[in-house]
């Protein structure tokens, strides 16, 4: 009867069972934040695409590309959480830095060919448009990229969120083209398109000190 009573006492006042181990709630709100940014991100980068064919603005094209390598991100980092290992989350870290480093390449190769073959950018209403649509979506990932990579002493997600609210003062460069080209500047849009490149790599050094451990 005592081990009987023993037994009931046990699973009455907080058996084992359940409890969760903090490691899945870790993995859960790292996957929540980064299933959340996804989708901001992911709906940024669709909107400014659809003002991209519009227009034909590199300044915007390189804003987008690499609100879509943002986006991206978010796969290897939601892998390493469900995995709940932080040598993956490092490595993820890695492959943040890789993709910024590669968007700031894409960037700077269609900047460079806008500058040899010039073209008009037209609907600059929209496209100014499109620079804020870019300003908002990045600043909503990176709150909450930031402030769950504080809470969960993530160096990776930390990363990702500063990444994404430099990203968002780098969209308003989109809007500056708008103007530049309304006064007549044309060569002005692939030149802001090399600014903005210039910016997104300064973001890959940061973000690579941030993975390692630099201060």
């Amino acid at each position: 009867m005592a081990g009987h009573m023993s037994h009931e006492h046990t699973h009455g006042h907080g058996h084992s069972h359940g409890l969760i181990d903090p490691s899945i709630k870790r993995s859960r709100a790292g996957l929540r934040a980064v299933a959340l940014s996804l989708a901001i991100l992911g709906i940024t980068a669709l909107a400014q695409v659809a003002i991209f064919l519009a227009t034909g603005s590199i300044a915007l094209l390189a804003d987008l590309i690499h609100n879509f390598g943002d986006a991206a991100t978010a796969i290897p980092l939601g892998i390493a959480f469900l995995m709940r290992s932080e040598q993956a989350e490092r490595y993820a870290g890695y492959f943040v830095v890789l993709a910024i480093f590669f968007s700031a390449c894409v960037a700077a190769y269609e900047a460079i060919i806008r500058l040899i073959e010039p073209r008009n950018v037209e609907h600059l209403g929209a496209l100014a448009a499109a620079g804020l649509i870019g300003f908002g979506g990045n600043w909503l990932a990176a709150i909450v990229r930031t402030n769950a990579g504080r809470t969960l002493a993530s160096p990776a997600l930390v990363a990702d969120g500063n990444h994404a609210k430099a990203d968002a003062y780098v969209s308003l460069a989109v809007v500056a083209s708008a103007a530049t080209v309304a006064f007549g500047l044309q060569l002005a849009d692939p030149l802001i398109g090399l600014g903005i490149t210039a910016l997104i790599m300064r973001i890959t050094w940061q973000s690579w000190r941030t993975v390692r451990g630099g201060h």
